[in-house]
């Protein structure tokens, strides 16, 4: 059986590329709003964050997110991404690689 290319995605925390299921993607829209998008598929301007919660307080305090997208962004998006990311990254540590099939 063939192996299936993995999508890569630049993590912008960290500028590494990483497996595109093990990052967060946070799109902002023409209206400049910026939400987070589980599911990938919304339309609009992404960028992808990895599952780490300490890189994700440093991306608050430096401001990392705001640069990127050009906007700014309120302590509860942080605190929304911060919660999402601690989640996801509890879940992969539970079940191991998310979306893996045997």
């Amino acid at each position: 059986m063939k192996k299936r290319k993995v999508p890569m995605r630049k993590n912008i925390l960290t500028n590494e590329m990483e497996p595109k299921r093990l990052l967060v993607r946070i799109v902002k829209n023409k209206e400049g709003e910026v939400a987070l998008d589980p599911t990938g598929k919304k339309p609009g301007r992404g960028a992808y964050v990895g599952l780490d919660p300490a890189a994700v307080k440093q991306a608050a305090a430096n401001k990392t997110l705001e640069r990127v997208l050009e906007t700014e962004l309120s302590a509860e998006f942080y605190q929304q991404l911060y919660d999402y990311v601690d989640h996801q990254k509890a879940r992969l540590d539970l079940f191991g690689e998310l979306g893996k099939k045997h």
